[in-house]
């Protein structure tokens, strides 16, 4: 059995002008120890459905309709004080802006020790602090350094120190939504070989979210690509690299260039954003699409099979 196992999610915000449907009908499945990466450009929902995850949606979003099976319990179900008791121990998330989320006025050991003693209350400073100095070591940091405040850290060493706080309860899950923004290259590398390394080492499940294809196929087995609310296309890392099917899932990745000059050319669209308050009848692609015709306008394309593993939401593929 799946550890997650998210069936017709549907997500929305109350907001002045309407209600948006920030994520519509969104179905996945995760094992144990393997990992997931969620791929579309900005406002698509792949934050939405993380912070879903975690129960941690603003006041004015609602979940207008599926599930959430973690473990074979219905988080969406729990009440707020069964979720204390997951959030940490059993699903952590390292939030977009992590590097951010430390207090400047606190000493870094400090902090994550807070953390482990909100969830184990009756453990002793003595192991809590010993078992930060072996997150340090995970995380590629000497536990010297675990007494340093924030500031004396660069941006790669917070964004370690942040994961090694995820690691602080041992969860089945980990949610990283772009836990590498605003890093340079040279770090980001270090950080998702470290995220890989963990993830494999501690067989921890991953939900990765980024609106780099590229650093999501180098981290994660599986993909899902999100397009206005919607996954479009979902499959292993090889198939949705090498054989990508759905028109943006083809433009996501003729977008970058490659070392050795060999890419396609990203497809010439038009037309506007999707409105998700009053979002189209048909596909939702559909007036960027280079490759649609009018029927694609007003008919919602179904899911085609490509594999066992692969399937994509277009009625031109």
């Amino acid at each position: 059995m799946p550890l997650l196992t998210v069936e017709n999610l549907s997500i929305g915000y109350h907001t002045r002008k309407g209600f948006i449907k920030s994520v519509e009908g969104v179905s996945f499945s995760l094992d144990k120890g393997k990992s997931l990466g969620f791929v579309g450009e900005s406002g698509c929902g792949k934050t939405t459905i993380g912070m879903a995850l975690m129960r941690l949606l603003p006041t004015n979003a609602a979940i207008t309709q599926g599930q959430v099976l973690f473990d074979g319990h219905n988080l969406l179900e729990i009440s707020e004080e069964g979720m204390r008791k997951i959030r940490w121990n059993k699903i952590a998330m390292i939030f977009q802006a992590a590097m951010n989320a430390l207090n400047p006025v606190h000493r870094v050991n400090e902090q994550i020790i807070e953390a482990i003693v909100a969830h184990d209350p009756h453990i002793s400073m003595v192991s809590a602090t010993r078992q930060v100095e072996k997150l340090f070591e995970l995380v590629g940091i000497t536990a010297g350094r675990m007494r340093d405040f924030p500031h004396n850290y660069s941006g790669g060493m917070k964004q370690r120190v942040i994961i090694a706080m995820a690691l602080a309860c041992n969860p089945d899950l980990i949610i990283a939504d772009e836990p590498t923004t605003a890093l340079d290259v040279i770090v980001q590398s270090q950080i998702l070989n470290a995220v890989k390394k963990l993830q494999k080492e501690l067989e921890i499940s991953l939900i990765f979210i980024s609106h780099d294809i590229a650093v999501v196929a180098d981290v994660c087995d599986s993909i899902n690509i999100m397009y206005a609310g919607q996954v479009v296309e979902t499959g292993t890392r090889e198939e949705v690299f090498t054989a990508p099917m759905h028109p943006y899932t083809q433009n996501l990745l003729a977008s970058y260039l490659t070392l050795d000059g060999k890419k396609a050319s990203p497809i010439p669209g038009s037309g506007d954003t999707v409105d998700l308050i009053h979002p189209p009848q048909g596909c939702r692609f559909c007036d960027r699409c280079p490759v649609s015709n009018p029927a694609c306008s007003h008919t919602e394309p179904q899911w085609m099979k490509i594999s066992e593993t692969h399937k994509v939401r277009c009625s031109q593929c």
